[in-house]
């Protein structure tokens, strides 16, 4: 359903893996399913509820998963992220930073990839503008992207966080 279903089906598919990613063996399984690339494409091609569905999806198939943060920057996820936090709806940017805060944890190239597509000043932003889980988020994010790289601490601080 997420690469020949209707818009709305796309939408369902991605919030059905969403719930499902939440258990560390249907992490596993799905990534083998092959949903990665098409929960990116959603990223930039699907309805506004698909976007924000497919970032959660994405977001918890990263949660605790080092070969799933691996594969899922490997994907182009990080651009269309960074793109979210930017969004007109709130869900999409508290998603995004949330994803974005879970594949900065503990992998050092997504660190620098997520700085590199423009994250840092989106982020800084939610924390004045965002409801409070994407100010929550992005503050996780943030702290995710400072750990350990001198170069980010410095952005996020010329970034004004």
């Amino acid at each position: 359903l997420l690469t020949s279903g209707t818009a709305l089906a796309k939408e369902y598919a991605a919030g059905a893996l969403r719930k499902l990613a939440v258990n560390s063996d249907n992490q596993v399984a799905i990534v083998k399913a092959g949903a990665i690339p098409p929960l990116v494409e959603l990223l930039t091609s699907g309805i506004a509820d698909a976007k924000e569905k497919a970032a959660a999806a994405l977001r918890n198939l990263a949660f605790g998963n080092s070969d799933n943060k691996a594969a899922i920057a490997k994907a182009g996820a990080i651009p269309p992220l960074v793109e979210l936090l930017t969004s007109r709806t709130a869900d999409a940017k508290e998603n995004a930073a949330a994803a974005l805060r879970n594949l900065a944890f503990g992998n050092s190239d997504n660190q620098v990839a997520i700085a590199k597509a423009g994250a840092i000043p989106p982020l800084v932003e939610l924390l004045t503008s965002g409801t409070a889980y994407a100010k929550e988020n992005a503050a996780a994010a943030l702290r995710n992207l400072a750990f350990g790289n001198s170069d980010n601490q410095v952005a996020i601080a010329k970034a004004g966080a």
